[in-house]
């Protein structure tokens, strides 16, 4: 994680305010919110600042992921790019399962424990395309955010 902060730092960092870079890594997808408070730890910045930016960074796709990734993926497919497509559709086919099984909560708690391959885009992904409820799904998404907000600013913080 270090090396990608040098690296982002020294190149795109470097014209943008911190704030502003807190932001826009919380809008990667894998990176999400849990990178944006790390970086944001890592920028010294306060603790409050670093919750709102990584969480609007993280919340700002969400809406488009769950209104448009179906349309996004039938174009790619139809460009050539059926295979990055069928990656991402076997990844939200790999978590189908954990989230049915225990419904909203499974969505939730998905989104919100910090694991590899978890987080707010692959939990909205899984939302889309197995047709969730989006009103369901979407708060369902924000409570998943709101507890990784707590674990990662416990974790990068030292707030206990």
């Amino acid at each position: 994680m270090q090396a990608f902060i040098d690296w982002f730092m020294s190149t795109i960092g470097q014209y943008i305010s911190p704030e502003l870079s807190v932001f826009l890594v919380s809008m990667l997808p894998l990176i999400e919110l849990r990178g944006g408070i790390i970086v944001a730890r890592l920028l010294n910045m306060e603790m409050w600042k670093a919750i709102l930016f990584s969480v609007l960074g993280n919340i700002l796709p969400i809406p488009f992921i769950l209104f448009f990734i179906k349309k996004i993926f039938h174009w790619m497919a139809n460009h050539h790019m059926g295979g990055i497509v069928d990656r991402m559709l076997k990844r939200a086919e790999k978590n189908r399962a954990k989230i049915e099984k225990y419904g909203f909560w499974g969505l939730t708690l998905f989104v919100g424990i910090p694991l590899p391959g978890t987080g707010a885009w692959t939990g909205s992904l899984v939302a889309a395309v197995f047709d969730m409820d989006l009103k369901k799904a979407s708060l369902s998404i924000l409570l998943g955010i709101i507890l990784a907000t707590i674990i990662m600013t416990t974790i990068s913080y030292g707030v206990f």
